[in-house]
């Protein structure tokens, strides 16, 4: 015993009683008569044994808390040899008149009871319910008796020989275990407690395998399996998966009346076991509700372990226990072992008080210190981080467009009840295997020429062939098929793929004026995958991110990177974070690679894009389900045919293209000059970019060369023969819709097949086809500001509504028992224990982005005449020519206490943006306003007004006042006076208005800086292009090495930096921001927009479009207008009204 410590404590522990909430709770332990032993003289001392495998008695927590047990001045301790509980009858083990007794691996637990039978101790934890903890359906029989939610569940015991009870019917995405059914994902665990490896198999949707738990090793605690088929053999539980956000939550319980819980990073997300320079597990301890406290006090008397584990899972606003473990410790928590000695020590006297001579005088109470601050001063809390993330780098975008007649075709159409539904979506593996069965199918017939008539081109079979067999499986989320029904055919005239066989059927039917035949028009779309550079790309910018939340820009801990200050508010229950995507593969994987990084998280994707990201499709908040498709489509039409003239630009081309004067589309106007020729000179270099492909499919040196993303020569030249099919008529003119996918298509090659590729004239392709599509993709979502605000308002008002009521809970907020926080008992190093920050990522594609920067831009959130920080940012916006992948939009919200909660200096909002991935090509791109331009000074107004955290303070006083850098892992350079500007709280100012005369001292002090220090330049500005060209490989660390040897091509390749965040406007209020959300979810744009007819000259017909006019200030006296379609199919009556 260390004496010294004895000495010290003794006469508190003699003072010392039952705490109030103790009294009358005996029911968790085998009730006792009281056995003693003498000690020296009269005093009698209680004799505690320890009957235990020697590797837990001699655990470093079990000494903690039994050197702490061993102060109380009548309590004596007696270890059980393991050589004794082992080897001696039980008869020859010590007496005790209490014992501490529990099962671990080699535990004669029979024999243990047997002693307690013959002896009759107290027994702290009851020895017979520990064989019901062994049995995972007795734990879970028992917590449901209890009334504990646990997650639904179905036991498939084989050893049983009612056969009812273990009937396994297993399907792609689901089993059926005995008559109930579990969607992937779901868990599989071993009835014995004993072993602990549980499976969890994830959906076709996600990218299949499981993921196999076990018994931490080293620090391995999980691994990733592609394996996707459950396990034959053995009795299992088989229970729904419960997301939860990827951490657990662990309960200790002490007595019915205590329960200590601790935040850890979920084994199964990617099995990675955190540990800190000591190497023992990283856990946070956390407050559990009163719902939690109740479950912990249920399970300590239900299964009568006075010291008893068990986990939790938060989820779904519910918890839910999944495991009972009995008799466990927490680890390295000197808090925990005081308690737990404390209680156990007068649990035990006041069970056995009655056998001592002198009776007892104890108090006891845990201490409840107070709530520690998060703010000093004028410093602001950040509460709300929300931020809207375009997708990463993803391969080129492909469909193909086909008439289908044949009656297999019909049956998939009608099984999947299409009938009723007008079409049909097709994306299961199950799905796609019965199209790529038919196809294979018509193929054979053909090659038979067994003389029945098909009325599908072989070609069009083949590449449909080619296409579903790509990458040797389905997985679900990069190919997909939707099939429409057309009652009397394809319309004749149209385009498509299948032109030949419509325009002789057409022919056929005018000729015997027969009505076409029903038909299906089957769409096949692949590509759009996100591509290793993408993965990586995201991964990174996770990263980053952890940089913008409170001490992110600490020092490098155990996760080798920075941003610490992140992780431990999302270890401790303090980070609510949510993350949505849409339901496209490439947004949905974007999405789960950065949550690896930003939780510095290791391992495959799949399993944390089924535990991190939510789908968020069911009510159109991130897919482009709104009303503004019609809108659009009209806007197209005149983009499109303002783009036909051949002639250069004049003076009202370009206001009618750019009406908003946009710089960058001004910039790119003057490089096309003349859009009939540019579109002329594209298609030159296309079909010399075709001749290249021959002769490098065809050349046995390069025949054989690996394109990246295992394209093929093939593969590569159907995707440019294609384009240069589409892209002119044979009326020769110029599909100016084709234009985004020209460039997605040489913007991948240059990128990536380059190397290979090896076209001299790819950089001339490239840039003309840019600066076509600077025009035509912005211009898509409208050419005036209010038709671009009606589109982008159908666009993404749902996320705005979202957005709005992310910001508002930070308002209304109260605390509660729901609400997750850091135990403050246990909060020693942890600067702000109180601190709750709210972060909702919102990952979508480019129509959302493009769509919520025109919202902000247009609809006057400031005025650019008055406010010159605004002013300032909007001129940058208007030079930015593309939203580039990972292009983001950011608010971040502070608060501050100390003012009244009705001001508006209560609440303060940034706002800020970046435009993504630089180019490939044409790097010099315009310097924006900076990442928080007024942050320069806080420091020295901290340091002057003596709010800075003393050891803030001191820090910067010792730092040289030359530049230092230091190189983090993914090479991004930080320098000691760049943390002026890092991303913390700011400060209060008061009045606080933007100031052009600040920020221009700011650059001109950077333009010095760079003279002085050339070779620290970069990290002033945004980063350069190149300054990771030599660091990072487009090689994701979760990859196989499997899919590492298929890419090692591509892993030589540079990955494209993401520019860093812009500030648009750092002193918003947050009243200010609501207001304007308010008014532009509630606005009519696109209610109140007439139409003009438009002269369509290929079918001789009228189409109508947005009357110019009506954007310009005029509108029409509302009336009604018919609108017909070409084929007279559909009416559609449109309400036109003054727009009040």
């Amino acid at each position: 015993m260390l004496k010294t410590s004895q000495s010290r404590n003794k006469s508190n522990l003699q003072t010392q009683f039952i705490p109030y909430f103790l009294k009358g709770n005996t029911e968790y332990g085998d009730s006792h008569d009281g056995r003693d032993s003498e000690r020296s003289g009269n005093v009698k001392q209680v004799v505690v044994g320890i009957c235990a495998m020697a590797k837990k008695a001699q655990s470093k927590a079990m000494k903690e808390i039994l050197a702490r047990l061993g102060e109380f001045p009548y309590i004596k301790l007696v270890t059980f040899e393991e050589t004794v509980i082992l080897q001696e009858p039980v008869q020859n083990w010590p007496i005790c008149d209490c014992l501490i007794s529990f099962h671990s691996k080699g535990f004669p637990l029979e024999k243990a009871i047997k002693y307690a039978q013959l002896r009759n101790p107290f027994l702290l934890n009851k020895l017979d319910k520990q064989y019901d903890i062994l049995d995972r359906r007795r734990v879970y029989a028992i917590l449901e008796k209890e009334g504990i939610e646990i997650p639904r569940y179905a036991v498939l015991d084989r050893d049983m020989a009612n056969p009812k009870q273990r009937e396994l019917i297993e399907s792609d995405d689901h089993v059926e275990v005995n008559g109930i059914i579990f969607n992937k994902p779901f868990v599989e665990k071993p009835v014995s407690a004993e072993d602990h490896n549980i499976y969890i198999y994830y959906p076709s949707s996600a990218g299949g395998g499981s993921q196999r738990l076990f018994r931490k090793i080293g620090s391995r605690s999980s691994v990733y399996s592609p394996e996707s088929r459950v396990r034959k053999t053995g009795s299992f539980i088989y229970e729904d998966f419960m997301a939860t956000d990827g951490t657990d939550v662990k309960v200790y319980t002490v007595g019915p009346d205590y329960a200590h819980a601790e935040g850890r990073k979920s084994p199964a997300l990617d099995g990675k076991v955190e540990r800190d320079r000591e190497g023992k597990e990283i856990r946070y301890p956390v407050i559990l509700n009163h719902t939690e406290k109740l479950i912990a006090r249920k399970v300590c008397l239900a299964f009568k372990q006075t010291v008893c584990g068990f986990d939790l899972l938060r989820a779904n606003g519910k918890s839910y226990v999944c495991d009972v473990n009995g008799f466990s410790f927490v680890k390295n928590s000197n808090k925990y072992y005081d308690d737990c000695a404390k209680i156990l020590g007068n649990i035990i006297l006041r069970k056995l008080t009655a056998t001592l001579s002198t009776p007892l005088s104890i108090s006891f109470r845990l201490d409840e210190p107070p709530i520690m601050p998060t703010i000093f001063g004028k410093m602001m809390e950040l509460r709300c981080v929300v931020a809207v993330i375009r997708h990463g780098d993803r391969t080129p975008k492909q469909k193909m467009k086909v008439e289908v007649r044949h009656r297999k075709f019909f049956e998939v159409f009608e099984k999947y009840n299409g009938y009723n539904l007008d079409h049909v979506k097709l994306k299961k593996p199950k799905q796609l295997q019965e199209i790529l069965d038919i196809a294979r199918f018509l193929l054979a017939e053909i090659q038979k020429n067994s003389g029945v008539e098909i009325w599908e081109k072989e070609s069009e079979l083949e590449q449909m062939k080619t296409v579903l067999e790509m990458h040797g499986h389905f997985s679900g989320i990069n190919r997909k098929v939707q099939i429409k029904y057309q009652s009397k055919g394809w319309p004749c005239g149209s385009r498509s793929d299948n032109g030949e066989h419509c325009a002789k059927q057409c022919k056929a039917n005018l000729e015997t004026d027969q009505s076409p035949d029903p038909s299906l028009i089957l769409v096949l779309k692949w590509g759009g995958e996100l591509t290793p550079v993408g993965r990586v790309q995201a991964e990174e910018l996770g990263q980053i991110f952890r940089c913008m939340y409170p001490r992110g820009q600490g020092r490098a801990d155990y996760t080798g990177t920075q941003g610490l200050g992140l992780l431990r508010l999302h270890s401790t229950f303090r980070h609510d974070l949510k993350i949505y995507a849409s339901d496209e593969g490439r947004v949905q994987m974007t999405a789960a690679a950065f949550a690896k990084g930003l939780l510095a998280l290791e391992g495959e994707l799949t399993p944390i894009l089924v535990q991190m990201v939510k789908s968020a499709n069911t009510n159109g908040l991130l897919d482009n389900d709104g009303d503004c498709n019609y809108y659009q489509n009209l806007a197209k039409d005149r983009l499109y045919e303002l783009m036909q003239n051949d002639r250069e630009f004049t003076q009202v081309d370009r206001e009618k293209i750019n009406p908003c004067n946009n710089k960058s589309i001004n910039q790119a106007l003057n490089f096309v000059k003349n859009p009939v020729y540019c579109c002329h000179h594209v298609l030159l270099l296309i079909r010399e970019l075709l001749h290249v492909i021959s002769v490098k499919k065809d050349d046995p040196r390069t025949k054989n060369a690996i394109l990246y993303h295992e394209e093929t020569w093939d593969l590569m030249r159907c995707r440019w023969e294609k384009i240069e099919k589409d892209f002119r008529s044979k009326s020769k003119k110029f599909d100016i819709s084709k234009i985004p996918d020209i460039y997605d298509c040489i913007k991948y090659d240059v990128q990536h097949n380059q190397h290979t590729l090896q076209y001299d004239r790819a950089e001339e392709l490239y840039v003309y086809t840019k600066n076509l599509a600077d025009i035509v993709v912005p211009q898509e979502y409208g050419l005036t500001r209010q038709e671009k605000l009606a589109i982008g308002h159908g666009i993404c008002s749902p996320l705005l509504r979202k957005i709005k009521t992310d910001l508002q809970r930070n308002i209304d907020e109260v605390e509660d028992e729901f609400m997750n926080r850091l135990n403050p008992h246990y909060s020693h190093g942890v600067a702000s224990p109180q601190r709750h920050v709210r972060t909702r990522l919102y990952f979508t594609s480019e129509s959302h982005i493009h769509s919520l920067l025109t919202i902000l831009r247009y609809g006057e959130l400031l005025n650019v005449v008055t406010d010159q920080q605004w002013r300032r940012a909007m001129e940058y916006i208007s030079t930015v020519a593309e939203l580039n992948y990972m292009s983001q939009i950011v608010i971040m919200l502070y608060e501050d206490p100390t003012k009244d909660p009705t001001s508006e200096e209560r609440f303060h909002i940034e706002l800020h943006f970046s435009p993504g991935v630089n180019c490939c090509v044409g790097k010099n791109l315009p310097p924006g306003p900076g990442f928080r331009p007024h942050s320069h000074d806080d420091c020295d107004s901290l340091r002057s007004s003596g709010e800075m955290n003393p050891a803030e303070l001191a820090e910067e006083t010792q730092k040289p006042k030359e530049l230092l850098t230091h190189q983090t892992e993914f090479g991004f350079k930080c320098l000691s006076l760049r943390a002026k500007l890092r991303s913390k709280p700011t400060t209060t100012i008061h009045n606080h208005k933007p100031s052009g005369r600040k920020a221009m001292n700011l650059d001109n002090e950077l333009v010095s800086l760079q003279h002085e220090f050339p070779q620290f330049y970069p990290q002033f500005r945004p980063i350069s292009p190149d300054i990771r060209s030599d660091k990072i490989v487009c090689e994701p660390r979760s990859r196989s090495p499997e899919q590492r040897a298929l890419d090692d091509n591509c892993a030589k390749l540079p990955v494209p930096p993401i520019r860093p965040l812009e500030t648009l406007h750092n002193a918003l209020s947050l009243r200010q921001l609501d207001y304007f959300l308010q008014d532009m979810i509630g606005a009519q744009f696109s209610r109140s927009m007439p139409l003009m007819p438009k002269t369509d000259t290929t079918s001789g017909g009228q189409q109508y479009i947005l009357s110019p006019t009506f954007f310009q200030g005029g509108s029409e006296a509302g009336s009604t207008v018919r609108i017909h379609s070409e084929l007279g199919h559909k009416e559609e009556i449109v309400q036109k009204r003054r727009h009040k």
